[in-house]
């Protein structure tokens, strides 16, 4: 029977909820504290045999303690089903979880250097590997930060390699930029054999690579779950889940193989960009465009306008911070950039 893994990565947990706001209005950062625990829901129900996160866990290396003991305390309850979590440092973390005395616990192994952990699910030997996340060369690096995992190869009914990194092949973005050959990108040809696959965060779009740029097969597929939410207007047409995995024993010790993989989505808030041409236009034009952008939003929309055009100090009123937030329903985020004054700063999201 084959050992069933939840994968779930880019949790970016903190993402817009400051401990003592001081404006009120909805933060996204309880969208994302939701969807972490939606996506652990199979493992706190015991259908499944191991967690993997895949990295991000946090959005930032340094968040308050009162958020790690939250984010922390879901994962002590998965482990106390006798269900193992094991968690790569990502990017954002700068390779290192912060506060991770709330994260002690037997059942939660955390790659917080090269290395391997091993447990038995289902009869079957399992091994993972992998590293934190590696900030300069992990092209030039991969093969021996593989090596320093302490991976035997042979000795195991299933293996997975785990890691936060970029690989040959993977895309992003809404006009689909594909990751090649920069020093932050591992080669499609780097993937070890002897594992079932490479389970890996750091893209925030969901996709499965099977083949490198030459179109060879690669050694193992390499699967990204995703963000569990969007997190910038660049990932606003994708759909945003975890992934549950079946890998078997292939009989020969090479690893195992990978029976299937089913993604499930979670629920994403909808994201809109409407244009506003505010160059030679008056004040209430302005305005009625303003107001004509909140009302043709979706429900519960994080709303950006991307305003072109020079506006004059008079017509900037309209979009400061706190007519919009009088303007939008209270389940809305609105933000404003100005596409032609790229060095002027942002003005604060409503």
């Amino acid at each position: 029977m084959p050992v069933r893994i939840l994968f779930l990565a880019d949790t970016h947990l903190g993402f817009d909820l400051p401990v003592a706001p001081r404006i009120r209005r909805r933060r996204r950062g309880h969208d994302f504290l939701g969807n972490y625990l939606r996506a652990l829901g199979p493992a706190l129900r015991g259908t499944v045999d191991a967690v993997v996160h895949g990295g991000d866990v946090f959005d930032r290396p340094r968040v308050p303690a009162t958020l790690a003991v939250q984010v922390f305390d879901v994962l002590r309850a998965v482990a106390d089903r006798g269900i193992p979590v094991f968690v790569v440092p990502g990017n954002h973390e700068r390779a290192r979880l912060p506060h991770p005395r709330f994260a002690l616990h037997p059942g939660i192994h955390v790659f917080d250097e090269p290395r391997s952990f091993r447990f038995e699910a289902r009869g079957l030997r399992v091994t993972l590997s992998g590293f934190p996340y590696v900030r300069t060369e992990v092209r030039s690096r991969f093969r021996e930060l593989l090596a320093a995992t302490g991976r035997r190869g042979g000795r195991e009914d299933v293996a997975l390699l785990c890691v936060h990194h970029c690989f040959e092949g993977a895309r992003v973005g809404p006009r689909d930029f594909m990751f090649r050959g920069a020093s932050d990108v591992i080669r499609g040809g780097d993937v070890p054999r002897g594992v079932a696959a490479v389970l890996t965060g750091h893209v925030h779009r969901h996709q499965v690579l099977t083949r490198d740029l030459a179109g060879r097969p690669l050694p193992a597929p390499v699967l990204y779950p995703g963000s569990i939410e969007r997190t910038a207007f660049a990932e606003m047409g994708e759909t945003k889940g975890y992934l549950i995995l079946e890998v078997d024993a292939d009989g020969a010790g090479e690893g195992g193989t990978l029976a299937r993989w089913d993604f499930h989505e979670l629920p994403a808030r909808p994201m809109a960009l409407v244009e506003i041409r505010a160059g030679g236009v008056s004040r209430a034009a302005l305005a009625r465009a303003v107001e004509e952008a909140v009302d043709g939003a979706p429900a519960g929309a994080v709303l950006r306008l991307r305003v072109h055009g020079s506006v004059g100090d008079d017509a900037r009123n309209v979009l400061v911070a706190a007519r919009l937030r009088s303007l939008a329903p209270p389940d809305m985020n609105v933000d404003v950039v100005f596409a032609d004054e790229p060095r002027r700063p942002t003005l604060p999201r409503s």
